[in-house]
């Protein structure tokens, strides 16, 4: 297979790769060295991983005391969920003995994650006692991570193919490295891009399957459903979208169904909080908040959101239906994801993984890709500094003014992207440069 070289390829890299030797000549080999692009790519993964452990170790020496955690950006939720949702205690999520506040509000499949990790803990702790098993369980939580950041990387790497090289991206994202370890993310990311993976391949079932099981550890899969629906409205053939949603549905009733009937209370308990909760740090709901504006109750601010994602969804659909050839998967899935993202009630820092695997896939352009996430980075930083302030007479945090100028910084970041990403569809020449092929491969596949 002939590798397309990122500095054949790529304008910023080309420009830029005196840095690595030059660019690839005219008549260049393959070199058959054990350093192949995927050998490469899990080494810079490893060591971009390793690198964003190591800045959250001044938060891990110090048990992420507060505003020390917001003040070093190394906050996360690992450590105090072992003993603040009762793993500690040996309570199993959604079926244990929990109090109101102990309740598990995350989907099913973190939650018997967070399960599998306890269970190592308590397994450790017997042989190496230590003052706090909360930094146990997280720093086995960070290794069982990095193995789906892994699959992450790999997957996206084989569904590229000719642009292995494009995953590097992935390895390499300032987000990536920041963000990983603030929470459990990088469980459905990896089930995503499996989905990937298979759907490249044609594989209906398995990518269902994936799906499903992505759609168990997150909630914004709901968006890639969407995003299959608007590609079928422009094929108009269904098979391919009916098969794989009806294997993903089945296989989240599956994981979901005996957690609901066995102790429903404990397992409604995420979906409740997607109801029931305000305004929250990151959106523009919240933004609003900061620089004066009304705030806005539940009620009326859940229709405001759905209303905004219908708009977006409208607008995607006639991009889709508009444009010259049937646009590439990954294009009309990262639309309808950052448009999930932004309009919620709230956006955790974290959220921004969840486009990465999906920017390459749409995108590999190394420009773009980095403004995006600067303006991402912008957003991380501003938010651990508002927070190390908030409520806390005297202490030195940013404004909530200048919050809401980071929160705008991150939205436009991600609408630039999305922006170049609907140039791409309307300039379909340019699919000659993305590995990922046009949508109806899958749908040709299907008949």
């Amino acid at each position: 297979m002939t590798h397309i070289f990122p500095t054949q390829d790529d304008p910023l890299i080309e420009k830029n790769a005196e840095l690595i030797g030059g660019p690839a000549g005219k008549y260049q080999r393959v070199s058959r060295s054990w350093w192949s692009p995927l050998r490469v790519i899990i080494v810079l993964t490893t060591m971009s991983y390793a690198i964003g452990v190591w800045l959250d170790s001044s938060c891990r020496n110090s048990s992420w005391i507060s505003p020390q955690r917001y003040e070093h950006l190394c906050y996360t939720d690992i450590h105090p969920f072992y003993t603040l949702k009762g793993f500690a205690e040996g309570i199993f999520p959604y079926l244990g003995n929990a109090t109101p506040d102990q309740m598990v509000d995350a989907p099913v499949l973190v939650g018997l994650f967070m399960q599998v990790a306890a269970t190592i803990t308590t397994f450790f702790s017997g042989i190496w006692p230590q003052e706090d098993a909360g930094i146990l369980y997280y720093d086995i939580t960070v290794m069982l991570l990095f193995i789906a950041l892994l699959v992450t990387v790999i997957a996206t790497l084989k569904t590229v193919k000719s642009r292995p090289w494009d995953a590097a991206m992935i390895a390499l994202a300032p987000m990536m490295i920041l963000a990983a370890t603030i929470s459990w993310d990088l469980l459905a990311i990896a089930c995503v891009s499996l989905a990937f993976l298979n759907h490249r391949k044609g594989k209906l079932l398995t990518t269902g399957i994936f799906l499903g099981l992505a759609l168990a550890s997150a909630h914004y899969p709901i968006a890639i459903f969407i995003a299959l629906i608007i590609l079928a409205l422009r094929s108009r053939d269904w098979n391919a979208t009916l098969k794989i949603s009806v294997t993903a549905v089945i296989v989240w009733l599956v994981i979901n169904l005996p957690f609901a009937i066995m102790h429903f209370d404990g397992w409604i308990v995420i979906y409740k909080k997607i109801l029931t909760s305000g305004s929250e740090l990151g959106s523009v709901w919240y933004a609003i908040t900061q620089i004066g504006g009304p705030s806005v109750n539940t009620t009326l601010l859940n229709f405001a959101s759905l209303l905004l994602f219908a708009a977006a969804v409208i607008g995607i659909l006639a991009i889709t239906l508009q444009a010259p050839v049937p646009p590439r998967t990954a294009s009309i899935v990262f639309l309808v994801v950052a448009a999930f993202a932004l309009v919620a009630k709230g956006y955790s820092p974290q959220f921004g993984l969840w486009l990465i695997p999906l920017a390459v896939l749409a995108r590999p352009r190394w420009r773009d890709f980095l403004i995006w996430q600067a303006c991402q980075v912008v957003y991380f930083v501003a938010v651990w500094w508002f927070l190390a302030g908030y409520n806390v007479d005297g202490a030195k945090g940013l404004t909530p003014q200048w919050y809401a100028v980071a929160t705008v910084i991150h939205i436009a970041g991600t609408l630039y992207f999305a922006y170049r990403v609907i140039q791409d569809i309307n300039a379909p020449q340019h699919y000659d440069s993305f590995e990922v092929s046009p949508s109806q491969e899958l749908h040709q596949s299907a008949r």
